[in-house]
């Protein structure tokens, strides 16, 4: 397994994000039993209101088209088996509500090639999927209108929802009580000396001195890099998503990605359902957190009203906007240590799919720090260097 460099000195480490990349983490840092150092976290909004873990919609599947995120949901789904025992406070775990129905990713003529091509990455990594046509996809699911559609994939085994919100609080809570300390102020810029951050300066006018620096701050990462003239590609792109009650049930209803970008699913007695936007449609960077009813009335009910008869008569009962950190280079996540400044650590870019893997991207940045390597799972291919390198490690199934 390749290995990232080892790093001189591993005492003090500051975080600088506290969603659940960042506590995830410090979390993992604080119980790892090779490091003896401490750990702040810097957290401009203790109550979360703006953060990407705290809107997200709290999926997770395997239905990936690079081997690493797959195992990275392979490594999600099994800590949140665990989490209960791993995350327990006073011998209280979590409640995170895990269900696993599936997803079910349906595909036109003009996408089938990509689904097959995804579905035997899929199969080789261990994932439980199964390529159905539009016959098997009618016999199984009678709800589901199968017009223009060639071929579904559907998950097993091993994906589907959780309370997001909870796992956040659990590793924020877990890791204080290993020490941690959260900073609630905002991050402002970085003392340096040479090529090594020596400090995280903060709004107060205070610094924390570290030892290493790690960009956790999700949709405002870049702006972070940015103050050691660093360009990274990651911006904010707002994803609203909409609650909805119908009359009529779905029986089985997975996760379900349309052709179009739409995707809806269960939730409690209704749904939920959002949009991924078309290749090339104006996508503006850190917009206001509103919603637009219009997107669901114009773009999402009409392909719902058609994938699904009874979401006809769909009511919106509520909403929200979130962002997703969105990875502009090739939608996967950077992580790791920059070349130019080797105390200073990536963990960002998630584009969509950062809460689903912040319990294996936690681990292995933990280990980075503790012991100067990955020694479960690497990380390396999402390794910074590839950006000015023009490597691009593209994720097609971006949701």
């Amino acid at each position: 397994m390749a290995n990232a460099p080892i790093l001189p000195d591993r005492r003090r480490v500051v975080i600088v994000g506290g969603g659940a990349i960042g506590s995830s983490i410090a979390y993992h840092l604080a119980a790892h039993p090779r490091f003896a150092g401490g750990v702040t976290v810097v957290e401009r909004d203790p109550t979360y209101a703006r953060a990407a873990s705290a809107l997200s919609a709290s999926s997770i599947r395997q239905q990936f088209s690079t081997p690493l995120n797959i195992a990275l949901s392979q490594a999600g789904l099994a800590f949140l088996g665990e989490a209960g025992r791993l995350l327990a406070v006073d011998g209280e775990g979590p409640a995170l509500g895990l269900r696993t129905p599936g997803y079910l990713f349906l595909a036109t003529a003009a996408g089938r090639d990509a689904l097959i091509e995804n579905h035997a990455v899929q199969r080789a990594a261990g994932a439980e999927v199964a390529l159905l046509d539009p016959a098997a996809l009618a016999a199984r699911f009678s709800w589901l209108s199968t017009g223009g559609v060639v071929a579904g994939v559907l998950g097993l085994k091993g994906e589907g929802w959780f309370d997001g919100p909870a796992l956040l609080a659990a590793f924020r809570r877990r890791a204080r009580s290993l020490g941690v300390t959260y900073v609630a102020r905002d991050a402002v810029g970085f003392e340096r000396a040479g090529a090594a951050v020596r400090g995280v300066c903060l709004s107060d006018g205070g610094v924390l001195p570290c030892d290493v620096a790690v960009n956790a701050a999700g949709p405002w990462s870049a702006r972070v890099a940015g103050w050691l003239g660093i360009d990274l590609p990651v911006r904010a792109r707002r994803r609203m998503v909409f609650v909805l009650a119908c009359r009529d049930t779905l029986p089985g209803c997975p996760l379900v990605v349309d052709p179009t970008g739409v995707w809806f699913r269960p939730e409690g007695a209704g749904f939920i359902c959002g949009r991924s936007p078309d290749e090339g449609e104006p996508d503006p960077d850190e917009p206001p957190l509103e919603v637009d009813e219009a997107e669901f009335t114009e773009r999402m009910w009409p392909v719902l009203a058609d994938r699904v008869p009874a979401f006809e008569a769909v009511k919106i009962t509520g909403s929200w906007a979130g962002y997703y950190e969105l990875n502009l280079f090739d939608g996967n996540a950077v992580v790791g240590p920059h070349p130019d400044f080797p105390n200073f650590l990536f963990a960002t870019g998630f584009s969509g799919h950062g809460i689903q893997h912040a319990p294996g991207i936690g681990r292995g940045v933990a280990e980075l720090i503790a012991t100067g390597g990955y020694t479960t799972l690497d990380l390396s291919p999402l390794d910074f260097r590839r950006i000015p390198e023009g490597r691009r490690l593209v994720e097609r199934n971006i949701v």
